[in-house]
């Protein structure tokens, strides 16, 4: 896993599949999203290198259920205590056992997703204790007050995460950036894409200056414009 500084309170934690971003305020930590199964472990690592205690990871929250996001926030919260929340339309599939539905794959995004997989570890991640269940605009105590937004499509519990104060914006899978030169665009894999579309102009009407993708490169400074590029070519 690499540990990529992207602001004075804001690491990008990078997984072989997918990512996770790590907010400090003072000694409380807050994760969105919490990578694959086996995660758990390198991430509390992660944090006692940057000098914190792990107990200091306050809440781990999922952008929406899938394994390359959910899986390892069983095996952390069991081991710093932190809180999980989940939108209450995806949390049901974090608990487990029942698995989600799966995405409405785009014939070119088949051997997209095969590459992807293969890099998944194999078994079945533990779930989460407990799931606090949240529906959309919720103000959460983090970056000076973090407000939660539904953003279906991608799955139906999809939400992301905005910080005002900050500028920040955590799309999770409704934006992610384009591999072959980070320009963002709207998320792959979705269970409705027409959806997942009207989500991205909402984030796109938001006045963030830093996207974190749940796959990609960041945009750090001039998000809101590249995030509206996104949505009128979409």
């Amino acid at each position: 896993m690499d540990v990529i500084p992207l602001l004075p309170r804001l690491h990008l934690l990078r997984f072989p599949v997918g990512q996770a971003y790590l907010w400090r305020d003072g000694d409380e930590l807050t994760l969105i999203d919490a990578g694959t199964l086996g995660s758990g472990r390198a991430t509390a690592d992660a944090v006692t290198a940057l000098g914190h205690d792990p107990r200091d990871l306050r809440r781990i929250v999922l952008t929406h259920f899938h394994e390359d996001h959910a899986g390892g926030a069983g095996e952390l919260a069991a081991l710093t205590g932190a809180e999980v929340l989940a939108h209450e339309r995806d949390a049901p599939f974090v608990r487990g056992p029942v698995p989600g539905p799966p995405p409405r794959f785009e014939e070119w995004e088949l051997p997209l997703h095969a590459a992807a997989a293969r890099h998944l570890p194999e078994g079945e991640p533990v779930p989460p204790a407990s799931v606090t269940e949240l529906s959309g605009g919720e103000m959460l105590d983090f970056g000076g007050g973090a407000r939660v937004l539904h953003v279906p499509g991608h799955t139906d519990g999809s939400i992301a995460l905005f910080l005002p104060a900050e500028g920040v914006l955590f799309t999770g899978d409704t934006v992610a950036a384009a591999p072959a030169d980070g320009t963002p665009m709207p998320g792959v894999f979705n269970l409705d894409r027409a959806r997942l579309l009207a989500s991205v102009r909402t984030l796109a009407d938001l006045t963030a200056d830093v996207a974190c993708f749940g796959h990609g490169d960041p945009v750090v400074g001039g998000a809101a414009a590249a995030l509206r590029r996104a949505a009128a070519t979409a």
